[in-house]
Formats: structure tokens, C-alpha cells, sequence
């Protein structure tokens, strides 16, 4: 028994080039015969370069969670692995270059927040080591190291990674983690100074102090606490940023009534002061209120001042609440989505429109890349030449330069550098340039996005072309764009097919002619050995005859011989049609536009509806305003809520620590009012309103507010309970309170204070640099809580106690009142 086998299977060019297509007695016509055969690559349907030279290109993205710098070390070094493998020739010639490379980009980010947490507990042990002497300031310090060791591996256990929300979170809790530890030690301290041993003190003051510090930390916790289920695209962003102030500051909460007071019996010791602040401090204890001089005396003068007129004091505050809140009204600087940030990458789009040939796209790219080589700033530049499949973008694509641009310390800002680009690419004609920088934080596309839908589809494109007209007639926009078909030539081929039958040809024996004339008909396939994937087999004229006009002279064959294609075939120029899309069934158009540097995207959204109100297009279609105001919207509204919640949360809290809606409402009160210096910020920094930024700072300095007033008002309520005189517990409470106040307000805004201004300090190269990109990106949220929460301790220590005084006035005028009626006449 044997195995037969008749192999068919093509194994080189050669045996398809002898393979028999005419025989005639003797003669034999063979492939070769009658045409070329060779082995050539698919037509090229883009182009690759890198700073100008002919690449290819692999384009690699990191799978969601992934460490982005570990993944592209492990691209490095598979890449070095395969180049140590290559011929001796090829790494001579060949060189290997990595573009937009985000790993340094990110290192160095790291390394200045980093930093920047370093600056932030350096200031902060600086304020209470002055403020407390350096054992007690110490012992405060013990909480920074415990409390991010404990949010860092609690992180990690939930498999959280170090990037530069989780940092600058860390910096934003500096402040306030310490906030607790000081008031307990700065309490141990005042009692040691009355002479109790270190031991009775430290129990004491964790004793005392516990109500009020787990009251304030519960409410700052219930500020951070909703924004942990901000949903969308921001929310994905920023909830890093709530999540690890909550772990820090319950560990914070820990250190500060169990660890501290643990390790200050042990090495407790009282602050050597001079003998004048020792008098203060007694004084304010139980002593006479006279012998209270220096800063502490100068802050009761205008205390009692106040006090004496507290319903002044409390219009006063309200009338500059009102008048602050109307003037960011009238001169504000506007209304912004996400900060600006100097971004170290960017991208120039080409369009162009008509039906061009890939080559006539790559010539036209290549005068873009001869503009784009010598320009200043940038370090590499990679082309791609064709339209990129996997993006959203417009129909008239020709390629793309991604720009990679040299260390921000060492290069023009990237507004200048598009001034430049801008310059030498606007004598392109015919050509669009659209310069794009990279989106800081989550991507939205364009910013100022237009969306019309209808079910009527044929009132969209003059209503379009209306829209259109008013964007490229508003001052301030650029690089617009709409969704509309483009104009263009679509060839179509009309079958006679009743001509056609007459030959006896189908539809499908001509689509296979026309083939030849554009892509190449496929008749078979094959792997050769030195190929691990099979190879198509395509018949097509030569380049001369694959034309347009070329299609009239393609002829067929037919039991009558070879007739021309046109005999029955029409070929007719037809509107080309573009994509269309669809929203929830309606069809859709949408005009884009970038907007110029320092306008604002709600300025021209505001003149935007104006101009709707005034020229309402047709009833019949939507009109929705998309990209960066539609989650700018969707932001807004749910920090509202947040805003909301938090202060619910809040006053539950203070409800139950006070059993007081009055006291209650006055903590709340001041949370209001601590707006009033986030505001006054804003218009002296003539910044815009950040809706992200400013929001989330608005709401992180209502947890950190209230933490000053409730130990202020709980310790006036204890003093209350001694001293009958609402005043003089009011006067005594002020200056107890003083001290922890303004350590509890300078440790939260000199651990910011680095943020405000762009300040990084390298500790290990020594240098230092202003306007660093990782600053840029926390300037808002920074300045936001610094100025909030300067402005609101001037009222934790004048409003809040004159609203007491008020209280206690209005009570025993109310008592009094009763009285009178009660007595008999």
C-alpha cells in the first residue's frame, strides 16, 4: 500500500510564472509570457518618518492600569534584545529611536512633586518647631512620617499606584494632618506649664482634646467623602485625590490621640518660653486678662472690641460676603474648565481636501516637515502620512506631526513655538493647519464643540453651513472644522444589464475586470518558505492603463470575443459620500473650534448662545453644546452636589458633637463665608474660575474650616460651663485659642505655599526652578484653599466669637423678656 500525492501548491514566483494559460499543438503561452511577475509589496497606504527620515514606525500603548514606566522599560529592552540579534551591516545603518517617550516626561513629575512634598513638610516642622520648641515640635512631626506610611501601604493594598494626584494629595494634607497633633501637644504643653508631670498632661489633653479633634476630622472627612464617587471621564482623573486625604487623615486622627500623646509621656517636655508669653498664657488660663500682652494682647484689644458690638460685627461679615461675591460678578476674570498647563507634547494635523493620492499626501507632508526641522524648541518629530484609522478624525485628514518638544527649562514656551509654526506653515496653500497641544488632564477634543440633530437630516447642512459662517466670523477661534459629507468625486459604474446578458456576462465577471484596473483581482495565494504568512496572488494592468479614463478601454471577455467594457458599462461622477453619524438614532452635525491663546472657552460659549438666542436656527432641530462644556457641565454639577452633601454631612456632625443649630449654623456660616477670600484670590491673581481646581479646593476648605472652629467653640462651651460671663469666656476662649489657630492655618497654607508660586526645590541636584509643569497643574487648587483658608481664620477669630457674644445677648434679652411677662403686675 502507497501513498499517492499530486501536489498543486505555488512554492516559488517561478512555478506561477510557468504556469500554462494558452496551449496550441505544440505551443505553449505561460504566464511569463504575457505578463510581469515578481514579488512586490500591498500598495502603500501610509508613510512613516522621524525628524524627516523614512521609518517604520511602531506605535505602542500601554493596557489601562499598567505602570507607564515599567511598560516602557520592558519595550526597550525587547527592542534591544532583537537589535543585538541583527546582522553587523543592519545596526550600522539602521538606527532605533524612541518619540513621545512619556516615562522621563513622568520621572520628572514624580521627582518634582516629590519634592514638593519634602518643601511641604520641611515648612510645615519649620512653623511648629518655632511656634512650640523643637521636642514638642518634634513630637508633632512624628505624625507627618506614620500617617503617609499608613495612606501609602493602604494604596497599595488597594492597588492604587504613585502617580501625581496621589502626591499632591499628600502635599495637601501636610497641613492638615498635623492639625490634630498640634492642638494636643500644644494643650500638654500649656498644662506642664501649670506643672503637671508630662504624664497627667499628655492624658489629659488626648482626653480633652479627643471630642473636638474626631468631630473636625470627621467633617473634613465628610467634605473629601463625596468626591469619591465623582463618576465620567474627571472623575476617573481625580479620585485618587479624595481617596488618599481620607486614608491619610483617619491615620492622622490615630496618630494624633493614641501614638503622640504615647510617645509624649515619655519624652514630653515643656517649651521654654520667656517669662512674659508664661504670664500671657496663665493669664489666659484663669489669670487677669490685663497681663495678656504682646501679639496675643494686641488680637484681645480688637476681640473686645468686637464683642462689644456683635451684631455689627455679623452684618459687616455678610455685607462683604454679598459685596465680594458681586464684584467677582462684575470684574471676575471668567470661567475655566481645567488649567492651562505647559504641555511637553503637541501635534500638527494636515487636511486637505479633494480625492488625493497617498503620494500626493506624502509630498505635501514633506513641505510641512521641511517648515517644522529647524524650529527651535522642539526635540523630535514624527510624521504620519495618511489618515489614522483608530482616530475620531476629520475626513479630510492628510497626516500628522507628533511633536516632542526639549525640557521645559531649556526651550520657548510652547505659545511661542506655534507663533513660529503658524508663521511658516501658513503660506501652504490649500492646505489646513490645525496646531493642537496636548490636553492637560482628561481628554474632551476640541473645546468649543456645536452638535446638531434632527430627524429631519436634510435641514442639517444649511443649518451647519449657518453655524459655520458665525465661527469663522467670531474673533478668537481657530482651527474649525465641521462633520459635513465633503465635496468629492465618488466614481460610479452603471451596469446595462440587459446589454450585458446579451453577452453572457454577470455583474460579478465585471466587478473582477474593473478589479484590474485599481486594486488587483485575486486569484490565488502562497507562502513562500521565507515567509510565515500566505501571500495573495493579484492580476492587474500595468500603472499606465490604471486610470480613470483607462476603464473605458478595459475589455472582457465573451463567447464573442473580447468586447470593450463600455458596451454595457456607464461611468458616472457622483457626490462622494463622507460618514455620517448618529446620536441616539438622530443624525448628527457637529462644527468644532480650538480658541487662541488666553481666551477663554465660556466667553465664547456665552457669545455663542447670545447669538442663538438673537438667530434661533429651525424649531425642528437640537442644538447641544459638546466637548469641554459638556463635562465642564457635568463637573459643575456634581461638585454642586458634593458642595451640598458635604455640608449635610457636616451638620449632622456638628449637631451631635454641639447639641447646638445655632453653633452648628455658625461653623456652616463660616464655610460660606471662607468663599469670600477664594473669590478675593481669584480676582487679585486675575485667574479664572476653575471648575475642577477651584471646585475641589472650595470644597476641601470646608472640611479644613471647620476644624479651627470647632475646637474654638467647644472650648468656649467648657469655659461656659466656669465662667458665667459670656464675654469673658468669649475673651478667654480667643486667647487660648490663638496659638493652635494660626499653627493649625500657617502649617495648611505653608505646606501649599510651594504650589502657589511654581516653586520646586531639587534636595538632591540643589537647584531650584518656578513654573515647572507639575505646579502648573495644582496652582489653582493651591491658591484656592491658601487665600479661602487665610480669610477664614480672620473670621475664626473675630466673627465666630462676636456670633457667640451675639447669641449669648440675644438669649438673656429673650430670658428677660419672659420674665417680664411672666411676673405679675
Amino acid at each position: 500500500r502507497f501513498s499517492i500525492k499530486v501536489p498543486g501548491l505555488f512554492e516559488s514566483i517561478r512555478d506561477i510564472a510557468d504556469l500554462p494559460v494558452l496551449v496550441d499543438g505544440d505551443a505553449v503561452v505561460s504566464v511569463r509570457d504575457i505578463a510581469e511577475v515578481r514579488r512586490t509589496f500591498r500598495d502603500p497606504t501610509s508613510f512613516a518618518r522621524v525628524n524627516g527620515k523614512t521609518a517604520v514606525a511602531l506605535e505602542v500603548s500601554k493596557r489601562s492600569g499598567e505602570n507607564v514606566i515599567e511598560t516602557i522599560e520592558q519595550v526597550r529592552a525587547v527592542v534591544n534584545d532583537k537589535q543585538a540579534q541583527w546582522p553587523q551591516t543592519l545596526r550600522e545603518t539602521v538606527e532605533v529611536s524612541y518619540s513621545q517617550d512619556r516615562s522621563d516626561q513622568i520621572r520628572t513629575m514624580l521627582n518634582d512633586l516629590q519634592n514638593s512634598v519634602i518643601s511641604a513638610v520641611i515648612l510645615v516642622m519649620v512653623v511648629v518647631i518655632s511656634a512650640l520648641g523643637v521636642r514638642s515640635g518634634l513630637l508633632v512631626g512624628i505624625a507627618i512620617p506614620g500617617s503617609f506610611l499608613a495612606a501609602l501601604l493602604t494604596l497599595f493594598l488597594l492597588d492604587v499606584s504613585l502617580n501625581i494626584v496621589v502626591l499632591f494629595s499628600l502635599i495637601l494634607a501636610v497641613g492638615m494632618l498635623v492639625d490634630g497633633a498640634i492642638v494636643v501637644v500644644e494643650f500638654a504643653d500649656r498644662k506642664l506649664s501649670e506643672g503637671l508631670p508630662r504624664h497627667r498632661a499628655y492624658l489629659q489633653a488626648s482626653g480633652r482634646m479627643a471630642a473636638p479633634i474626631i468631630a473636625s476630622t470627621a467633617t473634613t472627612l465628610a467634605a473629601f467623602l463625596p468626591l469619591v464617587f465623582w463618576p465620567g471621564v474627571v472623575g476617573e482623573f481625580m479620585k485618587y485625590l479624595p481617596m488618599t486625604v481620607l486614608i491619610t487623615l483617619i491615620a492622622s486622627l490615630l496618630m494624633a490621640l493614641i501614638f503622640v500623646p504615647t510617645v509624649g509621656s515619655l519624652i514630653g517636655k515643656k517649651t521654654t518660653i520667656s517669662e512674659r508669653a508664661q504670664r500671657a498664657l496663665l493669664a489666659g488660663e484663669q489669670g487677669e486678662l490685663d497681663n495678656v500682652d504682646g501679639f496675643t494682647g494686641r488680637y484681645l484689644s480688637l476681640l473686645k472690641g468686637a464683642v462689644k458690638r456683635p451684631g455689627s460685627v455679623l452684618i459687616s461679615a455678610v455685607g462683604i460676603l454679598i459685596g465680594v461675591f458681586f464684584l467677582y460678578g462684575t470684574i471676575g476674570p471668567g470661567v475655566e474648565f481645567f488649567p492651562d498647563v505647559e504641555p511637553d507634547n503637541a501635534q500638527i494635523q494636515v487636511r486637505a481636501r479633494g480625492n488625493l493620492s497617498i503620494s500626493e499626501q506624502d509630498e505635501i507632508m514633506r513641505a510641512v516637515e521641511r517648515r517644522v526641522l529647524d524650529v527651535g524648541g522642539i526635540r523630535t518629530f514624527y510624521t504620519h502620512v495618511g489618515a489614522d484609522k483608530n482616530n475620531e478624525e476629520a475626513e479630510d485628514i492628510v497626516g500628522s506631526v507628533s511633536l516632542e518638544f526639549a525640557d521645559w527649562r531649556l526651550r520657548p514656551r510652547v505659545s511661542e513655538i506655534f507663533q513660529t509654526l503658524d508663521r511658516r506653515l501658513q503660506d501652504l496653500s490649500g492646505v489646513i493647519i490645525d496646531l493642537r497641544k496636548e490636553e492637560g488632564g482628561p481628554s474632551v477634543g476640541k473645546p468649543l464643540q456645536l452638535q446638531l440633530s434632527s430627524v429631519y437630516p436634510e435641514l442639517l447642512e444649511a443649518a451647519a453651513a449657518e453655524v459655520r459662517t458665525r465661527f469663522d466670523g467670531m474673533a478668537g477661534l481657530n482651527s474649525i472644522e465641521d462633520s459635513r459629507p465633503l465635496p468629492g468625486i465618488d466614481w460610479t459604474l452603471v451596469v446595462d444589464r440587459t446589454q450585458a446578458a446579451k453577452y453572457g456576462i454577470d455583474i460579478s465577471g465585471i466587478g473582477n475586470t474593473i478589479q484590474m484596473t485599481t486594486g488587483g483581482y485575486k486569484i490565488g495565494e502562497y507562502r513562500p518558505d521565507d515567509s510565515e504568512d500566505e501571500i495573495d496572488i493579484r492580476v492587474r494592468f500595468p500603472t499606465i492603463d490604471r486610470t480613470v479614463t483607462g476603464l473605458n478601454a478595459v475589455r472582457i471577455n465573451t463567447a464573442s470575443g473580447a468586447v470593450p467594457v463600455s458596451n454595457f458599462v456607464k461611468r458616472e461622477a457622483r457626490q462622494k459620500t463622507g460618514m455620517l453619524s448618529r446620536v441616539d438614532g438622530l443624525r448628527v452635525v457637529t462644527v468644532k473650534a480650538d480658541v487662541d491663546e488666553g481666551i477663554l472657552v465660556d466667553d465664547k460659549l456665552r457669545e455663542l448662545q447670545d447669538w442663538l438666542k438673537q438667530s434661533p436656527l429651525d424649531s425642528r432641530i437640537q442644538v447641544d453644546f459638546k466637548g469641554e462644556d459638556e463635562e465642564q457641565a457635568k463637573a459643575q454639577a456634581f461638585l454642586g452636589k458634593a458642595f451640598l452633601v458635604a455640608l449635610f454631612l457636616m451638620a449632622l456632625i456638628l449637631v451631635t458633637q454641639f447639641n447646638s443649630f445655632y453653633q452648628a449654623a455658625l461653623i456652616l456660616f463660616a464655610v460660606v463665608m471662607s468663599t469670600v477670600g477664594v473669590l478675593i484670590g481669584l480676582i487679585a491673581t486675575q485667574s479664572p474660575f476653575g471648575i475642577v481646581m477651584n471646585g475641589i479646593g472650595v470644597i476641601a476648605l470646608a472640611g479644613i474650616v471647620v476644624n479651627n472652629n470647632i475646637v474654638l467653640i467647644d472650648t468656649y462651651a467648657r469655659l461656659r460651663e466656669t465662667v458665667k460671663d459670656p464675654v469673658e469666656a468669649v475673651l478667654r476662649t480667643g486667647v487660648q485659642r490663638l496659638r493652635p489657630v494660626l499653627l493649625t492655618t500657617a502649617t495648611t497654607v505653608l505646606g501649599l505655599m510651594p504650589m502657589v508660586f511654581g516653586i520646586n526645590i531639587d534636595f538632591f541636584t540643589r537647584e531650584v526652578t518656578q513654573g515647572a509643569p507639575s505646579t502648573q497643574w495644582w496652582t489653582q487648587l493651591s491658591t484656592s484653599i491658601v487665600f479661602g483658608l487665610s480669610f477664614a481664620t480672620i473670621l475664626t477669630l473675630v466673627v465666630t466669637p462676636s456670633a457667640l457674644v451675639l447669641q449669648a445677648n440675644v438669649s438673656t434679652w429673650w430670658a428677660g423678656r419672659r420674665q417680664k411677662q411672666i411676673a405679675p403686675t
